[in-house]
């Protein structure tokens, strides 16, 4: 069954939101079988009604977020009953359940926020349990322009991701499960992660055979210091790549699952029972940042430190003048001792330091823009690891490819304890 998402609201054209649910709805709808065949976003308007006529004929189901709301731009339900030539009919049971949410939170109904209970004449209400606005289904209709032509499958769907996300959990999955019971082929997704790879020497090791393996769905997707080689195909299938994907790159591969590489660190930590600090200067705490999104992380990371001036480097990490003097703050000398200074403040298993030259200014034909240095000191490991690597980018993919570097530097380390 072809699906296709028209996402509605002037907002997301204008750049003022981040348009979300794209991602969320293609990876809520594999697992039924379903690809987004096509997106569309358009303003809030009469074009609603335009963009519908154009899937007739072509899509089995379309789901439309956006324009259910009670204010003046809120017209997607109108301008679809009009499409269909459905009339509006208050529907009690939703008016009741506004109004009881508005009196939860000591608010009067007003003739605006009823509209919202206005349903196309054969709709299904789809109950949304964190807003006012439902959600509506309505199932293939005849079109009167043009002539003999059937509307597909319409899910309606509210534009706050806090509302829409539980409404297709709780209410549209099942519908579409139904709806697609037999006429979908059901096949799972695999993201195989490699750290500090290009996608290209990727692609040509694994590509003749990743295809071998049959009626498989390869895809590649580059970010900064990582490559995800992206496959449908069924369980065996992907149980095979697997296999192909961590022979092929032994050091390079750290997951199957969704999560980026700071996950995959702080599970090893865990499993090891050990902690880590961090000592950063161009990277300014987004090396701690990245450890900190994960759950958990707490059992593992006690602590990091920035220190991002020469002066706090000697204050904090105790690194000796005399190697600032002689080798300047970016340097291995540097690196080592920031990462032997961390370890002892923190009394932590390991320590990870980075100091670099972001840009765009302060490189020398020695030191080049771009320039970072990464160190690594272990408990079990008096004598730091201290790896230079270039990455002559814009500031913020320097912080990100600099972090990456310094996580995978550590994730090698901890495979070999585990």
């Amino acid at each position: 069954m072809r699906l296709e998402v028209i996402n509605t609201g002037t907002e997301l054209l204008l750049g003022n939101t981040l348009n979300t649910h794209l991602a969320f709805l293609g990876e809520s709808l594999l697992p039924l079988g379903l690809r987004i065949a096509r997106q569309l976003t358009i303003p809030d308007g009469a074009i609603i009604g335009e963009a519908i006529l154009e899937t007739i004929g072509r899509a089995d189901i379309v789901i439309v977020t956006g324009g259910l709301g009670p204010t003046s731009d809120d017209i997607t339900r109108d301008l679809i009953a009009a499409l269909l030539g459905l009339p509006l009919d208050l529907d009690p049971a939703v008016e009741a359940a506004i109004k009881d949410r508005l009196a939860h939170h000591q608010r009067e109904m007003s003739p605006a926020t009823r509209r919202q209970a206005m349903v196309p004449a054969g709709a299904t209400v789809l109950k949304n349990a964190f807003g006012t606005a439902p959600g509506l289904y309505l199932p293939p209709l005849p079109v009167p322009s043009p002539p003999h032509s059937l509307s597909p499958h319409l899910i309606l769907l509210p534009g706050p991701p806090r509302e829409l996300r539980p409404m297709v959990r709780d209410e549209v999955l099942p519908l579409l499960r139904s709806l697609c019971q037999g006429r979908t082929a059901i096949r799972e997704m695999r993201n195989f992660r490699l750290a500090n790879l290009g996608e290209t020497q990727v692609a040509a090791t694994l590509e003749p055979s990743l295809l071998s393996l049959g009626d498989v769905e390869l895809g590649y997707c580059a970010r900064a210091g990582e490559v995800i080689v992206r496959l449908l195909g069924t369980p065996a299938q992907l149980a095979a790549a697997e296999t192909i994907v961590s022979a092929a790159f032994p050091a390079h591969y750290f997951s199957s699952s969704e999560h980026p590489l700071e996950f995959t660190v702080v599970d090893l930590l865990a499993r090891l029972g050990q902690t880590i600090t961090t000592a950063e200067s161009c990277t300014g705490g987004f090396l701690a940042h990245r450890l900190t999104n994960v759950p958990g992380a707490s059992a593992v990371f006690p602590q990091g430190l920035i220190t991002y001036a020469n002066q706090a480097k000697s204050d904090l990490l105790g690194v000796p003048q005399i190697l600032l003097d002689q080798h300047g703050a970016v340097s291995p000398e540097v690196c080592a001792a920031m990462a032997q200074g961390a370890l002892r403040a923190a009394h932590t298993d390991h320590a990870l330091a980075v100091t670099g030259i972001a840009g765009p200014s302060g490189g020398s034909p020695a030191k080049p823009v771009g320039t970072v240095f990464i160190g690594l000191a272990s408990q079990a490991h008096p004598e730091p690891l201290v790896e230079r690597f270039l990455f002559p980018v814009e500031r913020e993919t320097f912080k990100q490819l600099a972090a990456q570097s310094a996580l995978d530097l550590l994730r090698r380390r901890l495979i070999r304890m585990v």
